[in-house]
Formats: structure tokens, sequence, C-alpha cells
């Protein structure tokens, strides 16, 4: 039956079931031999139930250019609309890779740009289902003007409402530039590359072989570059990690995070946290025992696991409260801050701070990494990234030193002096310009040199620093720390705080913006 023969509802009723299609059934089972889902099951996997609403399903191109004009599919390679996360508000967008390659162009751009603005007018999160071969070089320029005007709305929505990518095929090109704008990026081992140059342009310019994989995979992306903030095994696994950083965002920024009921045991001690400490100054631990104990039971999500592994960072509850954690790590380079670590710590303390996330710090930190590979490569610089975003966020923020507190990462790891609203200490902090040993060498030198015994001497000197400032008791009676505490008291005593920091307003000088350090 032709189209001008059917009744009216006929003719939607077809045009749908053309659109739900998508490329067609060949290319759909070609997407699953793939081990990849469908623009529409991603959806229905990331989405409540029935709370899917689709915008511009109808949409198609408006090109004629080399035989586009017989190409033309309902919703042209996007599926966009919004719909609800655990009864929550979210727009999204789904690219249809059997649709001329989920191809971006600029019927395409326009539909995303569409629930972009929607989501900014409406103060609700933005997720990004991305399976693109990149721009639809047919369409041309148009199709680099569609890019711009995604990229236009990512940086007016940053820090305004989250922004999530899940990166779930391809991405290559300019269509990378939309995910590095966004807060969060999560991609799937085996089916899922990110790079601006793909292997055969890197071949015949620089004349290296390099797979995909290799260039630009999500284990790549993990360890090395620290572009995706997660890695999953599946699609499904990658959904669901998405959701669950949904779940300690608010809405937008003038909202502050779920609170979620909590029942209180009356008993918040933690008697493991008191032999968590080793006795040598030198020996390592993991930092994460600690947050497990202090964190509510199974709630931590650590963010870029895999990446400057010599810092923590991700999202946990405290009695029910959403709270941001930074925590060096002294099991891996021995919690030194670098180049990477900084940049880490320094962008989760932002978006936390640009959507009312409370910040725990657990500090122990021998200081900066030392070595011409750091310095060259502008450890000054990024170092001030993490010291500038401390110091510029205004949400509640408490460290606690565990162990070790030395020189500028001193300062750095949100000290009294930027801005930290307590300060608490475990008696084995050592709060100093540097490790006594260290001291007593530059101190003592001559001292040292002289003696019948350096070696001896040297560590009565050792000792007899030791004994003044490796401790927290001098930074205590200068009030750069609020109370000495028993670690096994640490929770009780965090979730108190939080709880009086929770109505905290501080006013910032007017300005246009901060010039950060980058």
């Amino acid at each position: 039956m032709q189209d001008t023969q059917k009744t009216p509802t006929e003719r939607l009723e077809s045009m749908r079931a053309e659109a739900l299609v998508g490329g067609g059934e060949k290319r759909i089972e070609a997407q699953h031999a793939k081990g990849k889902l469908t623009a529409r099951e991603r959806i229905s996997l990331l989405l409540d139930p029935g709370s899917f609403e689709e915008l511009g399903m109808l949409v198609t191109h408006r090109s004629t250019n080399f035989g586009l004009d017989k190409q033309k599919f309902l919703g042209d390679g996007v599926v966009t609309g919004y719909g609800k996360v655990n009864g929550r508000l979210i727009y999204v967008f789904s690219q249809d890779f059997t649709v001329l390659g989920g191809s971006l162009a600029e019927a395409h751009a326009e539909k995303i740009c569409k629930i972009m603005d929607l989501a900014l007018e409406n103060g609700a999160p933005v997720v990004g289902l991305n399976d693109s071969g990149g721009a639809r070089i047919q369409e041309g320029v148009v199709s680099l003007g569609g890019y711009a005007d995604i990229f236009h709305r990512n940086v007016r929505a940053s820090g305004v409402v989250p922004q999530l990518s899940l990166i779930l095929g391809p991405c290559a090109g300019g269509a990378v530039y939309s995910p590095a704008l966004t807060d969060f990026t999560f991609m799937v081992e085996g089916s899922s590359y990110m790079f601006v140059t793909g292997p055969n342009v890197v071949k015949t310019v620089t004349h290296e072989e390099v797979t995909s994989e290799e260039l630009g995979g999500a284990q790549t992306h993990a360890t090395k570059s620290g572009v995706t903030h997660f890695t999953a095994p599946h699609e499904a696994a990658a959904i669901e990690q998405a959701k669950q950083v949904l779940s300690f965002l608010p809405q937008n920024c003038e909202e502050d995070p779920l609170f979620l009921n909590y029942q209180n045991t009356t008993h918040e001690k933690r008697e493991k946290l008191d032999a968590l400490i080793p006795e040598s100054a030198q020996q390592p631990y993991d930092i994460r025992e600690a947050i497990f104990e202090i964190a509510d039971a199974d709630s931590f999500l650590e963010i870029q696991k895999d990446y400057a592994e010599n810092i923590v960072v991700g999202f946990a509850r405290l009695a029910g409260r959403s709270v941001g954690i930074v925590a060096n790590q002294p099991a891996f380079l021995a919690g030194v801050l670098d180049i990477h670590a900084s940049k880490k710590a320094a962008r989760f303390v932002r978006t936390c701070d640009a959507f009312n996330v409370p910040l725990l710090v657990l500090e122990d930190v021998p200081g900066f990494l030392p070595g011409t590979d750091q310095e060259w490569n502008g450890i000054i610089t990024n170092g001030a990234k993490l010291l500038y975003a401390f110091s510029e966020a205004t949400v509640p923020r408490i460290t606690v030193i565990t162990r070790k507190a030395y020189g500028g990462a001193y300062d750095v790891m949100n000290s009294r002096n930027i801005g930290a609203d307590m300060v608490y200490s475990w008696p084995t902090a050592e709060i100093a310009v540097m490790g006594a040993k260290g001291a007593a060498e530059i101190i003592f030198r001559k001292e040292i040199s002289s003696a019948t015994d350096p070696a001896a001497k040297l560590a009565e000197k050792e000792a007899e620093y030791a004994e003044l400032f490796a401790h927290p008791y001098n930074a205590a009676s200068r009030g750069y720390v609020d109370e000495v505490i028993t670690p096994s008291d640490t929770r009780e005593k965090l979730i108190r705080a939080f709880d009086m920091l929770k109505n905290k307003v501080r006013n910032t000088p007017r300005k246009k913006h901060g010039n950060i350090p980058l």
C-alpha cells in the first residue's frame, strides 16, 4: 500500500516502525555481531522502564550531495529525548551506528543541540551515548559546524548541569572533543576507542605502527592518558557505572545531591583504623582501607582508578550524605604528588565544587616528586592546579592528616591556610617542612660532618628534630589542626562536622572568572 492510500494514523505508525529499525535489520545484526547494542537498546538500559520520551524521531537530513538524497533515514542516525534515571529527569542522545555509521551532520547535530538546550533550561543532566564514525564528509563544512554547535553548548552547560559521555564504539577526530568537555567519560574494553587521528594517519605522518586499541582503546585512556574515568567489560556495565555517578550528583548547580536515609547505629567507631598506620614511617599501607572504614558500607565509587595511582579520588556516602574523597595513596610512589596526580585530583575537586559535593581529604603526602622529568614537564603549573582547585572551592572541606604532611604538598592538600573548614589529625601525623632525616642533614650539616661518628650524630639530630616537629601538636597549638583525634573516632567526627557545615556559605570576590594555571 502506498503512503497516499494509508489513513493518517496508518502513515504515522508506518513511519514510526521505519524509524525504530534504524539502518535496517542487517545492520542491527552486524552491530550485535560486534558485541554492541543498538542505540535504542542502550537507552532502554539507561532509563527507568517506560519513561523515555523521544524527540525528533522523524527528522531527516537535507543534503543531496554524493547520493545522500537516496539515503535518508528517519532520525538521521541519532535517537534523542528525555526520561528518568531512578526517578530523576535526564536528557539523552544515543548515536545509531546502523545509520550512515552514526555520522554527524547538520540535522543530527541539531537534534543533539535541542536536548542540550532543554537540559540547560530545565536544569537536568545530559548523557551522551557515543557511537559514530565521525563527521559526515558528504555534508562538508556543515558537519564541522554541527560539532562546533555541540562544543559550544558543552562549555555553556559546564558546571551548570552534569554531563556524562559514554563511548560505546568509535569516537575519532572532532568527535572526541565533546566527551573531553564533559564531566565524566566511560569506555568499553575491546569495542570503544578515542583518538584525534587514527592509526593510518599516525603511520603516514610519524611512521609509527599502532593499532586502534593501542592508540586509543579503553585501557590506554584509563592508564596512560587519563582521558577516561571508567572502563567496563561490556556496555551494560558502563551504563550502570553512569547511573551510579548520577546518584552522587545533584540535577544542577543550584541543588544539593540526594541525601539518602541513614539509620544511625549510635556506634560509629571503627577500631580497625587504630591499627592501620604501620610503625615505620617508610612502610606503605593502602589508603582505601581507611576509606572503606570511614564511608558508608559499599558506597565508595573510585574514579580514574588505574591512572595516577598515587592519589585516590571518588564518590562515597557518609551517613547518607554524598561526599567527594581525595586521598594520597602511600601504597604507590609513597603517595607523592606528581603531574598526573595533581591534574587528576584538581579536576575532581573542581567537579565536586561545581555540583555542591562536600570534600573529604585524607592526607599522607611526603611532598612533590623530584626530577628533571617532572620539572621539565611542568610540575610547577600542574601542582598549582590542585592548589588552585582547593583554594577556589566553596563547598564544605575537611582534611584528615593520617601520617606525613610535608612541605608545599602539606599546603596544597587542603590545609587550613587555603580554606579548609576543619582539619583533623591522627596522633601518627608528622606535619613539618620535610622528614626528620632530611631536615637534620640540612640544619646540622656542619655539626654532623665534623663529628667523630657522623652516622651516630645524624641519628641523634634526626631524633632531636623528630621530637620537636614529627608530630601534630605544633600545628594544633597554632590552630592549623582543629583536633588531634583517635583514628577509630574519625567517622563519627566527620559525620558531625559535615552536618555542622551543611549550610555553609562562602562569598567570593566579584569577577568574570579566575585564571587557573593551565
